[in-house]
């Protein structure tokens, strides 16, 4: 599919400097561009390319000063990162839309769930009863939908994901291969003779409109009431939210890290890799936690910047770290000072004995 530069700017709301019918019909990075290529430049450390790029579109800041003569056409928005990235999110709405549909066999689709327009479900996908998928609703092959699980317009579910009874996902929700939504929360009671009584999960996993989930993630369902993923939250692979959790609108996570039981996360927080939270605890909105830090205790000042394991305010760490490194220097200052100490009382004490006799 070729698109021409008067295309690309009249969808991202771009000026054209060059030939408006310059084609391409692919992507690329802008150091490996060929003819026919889009490219983009927002990091200024890329701009060098620019004159000497192949690509025949490139899109650049409003800001950018050209200071040689170019070979492609540019196309000049406020924003060019996030313009590529509109233009890439049209692009998989266009191809969305003219993809696949239609129920794929071999599957089993419950006569009693409702079936949206435009919906496509991929072969050995197995939906339950009482499922309602709404319109442009793309399901993988090898899926898993339970009895009673709502799925919101637009949204995709990619091979292999596993979404357990009563679950609801809103509009435009993106769910990558081999997550497990609603899977029981870990939840055992103690017994007076050592050992563990299974407490049974009856509440459900809600995640709201336009949240991405990675691979190979879990979000356990609540023991009682729901486990909330609210609008725009990101979560990278290799997550576990555990069971009455809540995380914040538009948070971001990235992945190894585990949200514990019944804690709750702000709006707009960003969480590191690798990162430990404990349960029962609320972080504040806007919360940064580093990567590789465990969170012991609610974070109640929102903007608050934390590292370390047990997390403590980032700066304060900075600091901490800049007087680790200067220790050896430190520790022979000190034998230095103790050992002018030592002559000086000497010294004293000479002079002491010097007067009393």
């Amino acid at each position: 599919m070729q698109f021409t530069a008067l295309q690309i700017a009249t969808l991202i709301k771009g000026s054209i400097e060059g030939n408006p019918d310059a084609k391409v019909s692919h992507v690329a990075k802008i150091e490996e561009a060929g003819e026919g290529s889009l490219s983009f430049i927002a990091n200024p450390k890329y701009e060098e390319y620019l004159y000497t790029t192949n690509a025949s579109i490139i899109i650049v800041n409003d800001t950018l000063e050209v200071i040689e003569k170019v070979k492609p056409t540019l196309i000049r928005v406020k924003d060019a990162y996030s313009g590529f990235a509109s233009l890439l999110e049209k692009y998989n709405e266009m191809m969305s839309r003219s993809g696949k549909n239609g129920i794929e066999q071999p599957s089993y689709v419950s006569k009693t769930a409702s079936i949206g327009k435009n919906v496509y479900i991929g072969a050995f996908t197995y939906v339950g009863d009482n499922v309602l998928i709404g319109d442009n609703v793309k399901i993988y092959p090898g899926c898993y939908i339970g009895d009673n699980v709502v799925v919101n317009e637009d949204s995709k579910i990619f091979a292999g994901v596993k979404i357990y009874d009563g679950c609801s996902l809103g509009a435009r929700v993106i769910i990558h291969s081999g997550s497990v939504i609603g899977g029981d929360g870990f939840g055992f009671a103690p017994q007076n003779d050592g050992t563990y009584r299974k407490v049974p999960q009856i509440g459900n996993v809600i995640i709201e409109d336009d949240v991405e989930i990675g691979a190979n993630t879990t979000i356990d369902r609540a023991t009682m009431g729901s486990t909330l993923i609210k609008k725009g939250v990101k979560l990278d692979n290799l997550i576990q939210i555990a069971h009455n959790a809540e995380i914040g609108d538009n948070t971001v996570i990235a992945a190894q890290t585990g949200v514990s039981g019944s804690t709750k996360l702000g709006k707009n927080c960003i969480v590191g890799g690798q990162v430990g939270i404990v349960g029962h605890i609320q972080i504040a909105d806007g919360t940064r936690i580093n990567a590789q830090s465990g969170l012991s205790k609610s974070v109640a000042e929102p903007n608050t910047a934390l590292t370390g394991s047990p997390a403590y305010d980032y700066k304060s760490s900075l600091r901490s770290q800049a007087i680790f490194r200067n220790l050896p220097e430190l520790q022979q200052r000190i034998f230095k000072l103790e050992e002018m100490v030592e002559q000086l009382t000497a010294l004293l004490n000479n002079q002491g004995v010097k007067q009393n006799q």
